[in-house]
């Protein structure tokens, strides 16, 4: 005997009241009014599909309705070669086909049931209505992947928010922060009137300008001792005469982050904040990290001062102490891998530093430069060494054993600081990587003139290089090499292309999430099957278009813009990237590796939040290697 099972139903009350706690269980309506969540539950009709039924197919012409998922889970797929990488599951808690419904068009796949499925289907006429209504939903419409990386940040900074001291987020705008009226005196004006007015405000800084000029300097309370008080300057002297000229002032735009960089980097503790031409707020080191123990600032300044190893070991421990503190904060993972790497190269700048020292090297006869994740400036926790050493003059057996000693002396001494030597020999104590510009040069050049396997390899590693101590200019020609020769070589870019695409995005072919096993767990290794696909695209793009950008997320967005490709698509990828990265940062960050693998996550370990991203992002990272593959994959 079977049940007749009815296709298409009214929601009852009963069905309503149920359905509103449901689907306020997901986004967009988690972040939805009320009033609006039931418009769409009461303007919705519930339909069954039995298995493998067709839902919607490309022949059905331009698309009418927007579906829910409240029950089983859709497949779909775009032609006809499933292991092509075009299936997609759609589970419980969705809405499809958007971008479609957006657009006004037909769907570029066929979407069925997978089961037993019951949606709730909305007319697309409705759809828009409700956007109108309804910003999250509207914002949800056209920033689908976008609105689920901010909500899995979110759970993401309630994990780790009890285990930190910080009240303020370093993504702040600097707009956004309390104002205080910045204090102003004139050139002429003396010291005295100048300290009395700080006393009495009780500030620690004041700025010095004149109409005609703007902003002309700034006096602090830790400039006094040094430039008044132990040279008995006269306090009757104008305040021009002992202020700190060249100022240091950010935008409204810029974020908490971009200051606490400013002031390690310059060894500041006071930043103006213009808006437009008018100075509005004067923020401090204080301001940033009112309660927090770890400070940027406090960390490089310890380690920039730190006399020897054994201090450098201990001063490199809190690096990973004030990540764990900065995603509490809810920092995201372009941020946070652009801290840490900038923290790294303080370790690294340091340590060559005092070996420079010890074996009578000169900083401007050499540069010491990092490539991989470090020089693109996205080092996650668990990273072990990839660095090289470029060298002035003529290359000799007696220069290169100089430069190697030293070089051997300070991968040493960053495997003691917590940065394992690299087993592939990437470093500059290597003979092979520790070369003359002209060397370099040379060597550049061959790599993109053969192309061989291990060129491509050399070339995925080696081209993106950044400095991080000594002399700059020794980075310029080649940096122009590799832009110049890579993009007059279409022949160079079809072999990264076709070496790139060997590696495989794990969907499968019903569009779930292809798994490893290790430590008998399902997992997937976020580096190799995801960040590492999404870096190599954007390099080829780049090498391919002249892009001088190393970082991937810059690449990514100039990528883009060069290929005239909608915004939305390209910060999907974008968005991909950077919520694998962050992925990544969470598993290392408690210092746990499954097999050995510091990047390998548990796919059960996952929220449902951070579940649906995660195949976004897949999703995002496939359709960038698609487009690869079409441009040079023939």
């Amino acid at each position: 005997m079977s049940i007749e099972v009815p296709k298409e139903v009214t929601p009852s009350r009963s069905l309503v009241m149920n359905l509103r706690q449901q689907l306020m269980q997901v986004i967009p309506f988690s972040e939805m009014k009320a009033e609006h969540v039931d418009f769409f539950i009461k303007s919705a009709k519930e339909h069954y599909f039995g298995p493998d039924e067709i839902i919607l197919e490309p022949a059905n012409g331009e698309v009418k309705q927007l579906f829910f998922i409240r029950q089983g889970s859709v497949i779909s797929r775009r032609g006809m070669a499933n292991e092509a990488g075009g299936a997609h599951e759609i589970e419980a808690g969705e809405l499809f086909p958007v971008s479609a419904a957006v657009a006004g068009r037909a769907v570029t796949a066929t979407y069925a049931a997978l089961g037993d499925c019951f949606c709730l289907r909305i007319s697309v006429e409705t759809m828009k209505e409700l956007a109108n209504l309804s910003s999250p939903f509207a914002d949800y419409l056209s920033l689908r992947i976008l609105k689920f990386l901010e909500q899995s940040r979110q759970v993401l900074q309630r994990t780790y928010a009890s285990q930190i001291f910080s009240e303020q987020s370093l993504e702040t705008p600097l707009g956004q922060l309390p104002r205080k009226k910045p204090l102003f005196v004139s050139p002429d004006t003396p010291i005295k009137d100048a300290l009395t007015q700080m006393h009495e405000r009780r500030v620690g800084s004041i700025l010095v300008s004149n109409q005609q000029d703007g902003l002309l300097g700034i006096l602090t309370r830790y400039d006094i001792l040094g430039r008044v008080t132990i040279p008995q300057m006269s306090l009757e002297t104008p305040i021009k005469d002992v202020m700190t000229t060249g100022v240091k002032a950010l935008t409204i735009t810029h974020t908490a982050q971009d200051a606490a960089l400013m002031m390690s980097k310059f060894g500041i503790r006071h930043v103006p904040v213009v808006d437009g031409k008018e100075i509005v707020n004067i923020i401090s080191e204080r301001d940033l990290f009112a309660t927090q123990r770890l400070s940027l600032k406090n960390i490089s300044t310890s380690i920039r001062s730190a006399p020897d190893l054994s201090d450098m070991i201990v001063c490199a421990k809190d690096i990973r102490k004030f990540a764990k503190n900065l995603i509490g904060q809810g920092v995201q993972a372009r941020q946070l891998t652009t801290l840490i790497s900038y923290l790294n190269d303080v370790v690294c700048e340091r340590l060559v530093e005092l070996n420079a020292k010890k074996h009578g090297l000169d900083l401007k006869e050499f540069a010491w430069i990092a490539l991989g994740s470090e020089g693109r400036s996205e080092q996650t926790i668990a990273t072990d060494q990839d660095n090289a050493l470029v060298f002035s003059g003529q290359a000799s057996d007696a220069i290169r054993d100089k430069y190697l000693k030293f070089a051997l002396d300070v991968n040493q001494a960053l495997d003691a600081c917590g940065y394992p030597l690299c087993k592939g020999n990437v470093m500059a104590s290597n003979p092979k990587i520790c070369l003359s510009e002209a060397e370099w040069l040379e060597r550049f050049s061959h790599w993109i003139e053969h192309g061989s396997p291990e060129d491509l390899l050399n070339a995925s590693i080696y081209f993106d290089f950044r400095l991080v101590a000594g002399n700059p200019d020794l980075l310029v020609e080649m940096k122009n090499t590799v832009m110049q020769k890579a993009k007059a070589i279409p022949r160079f870019i079809k072999l990264l292309a076709d070496n790139s695409l060997n590696m495989k995005v794990p969907i499968s072919w019903h569009g779930g999430i292809d798994t490893i096993k290790l430590e008998d767990k399902e997992c997937i290794d976020l580096k190799l099957h995801g960040t590492a696909i999404l870096v190599d695209a954007a390099r080829i793009y780049s090498l391919a278009h002249g892009i001088g950008d190393t970082n991937t997320r810059d690449r990514l967005i100039a990528v883009g813009l060069a290929l005239n490709i909608p915004e939305r698509e390209y910060l999907a990828w974008v968005s991909a990237f950077e919520f694998l990265q962050m992925l990544r940062l969470s598993v290392q960050i408690d210092s746990h590796a499954i097999g050995g693998n510091f990047n390998a996550l548990e796919l059960s370990s996952l929220n449902n939040i951070d579940r649906r991203i995660l195949k976004e992002s897949l999703r995002a990272t496939r359709d960038l290697q698609q487009r690869i593959e079409l441009d040079y994959g023939r």
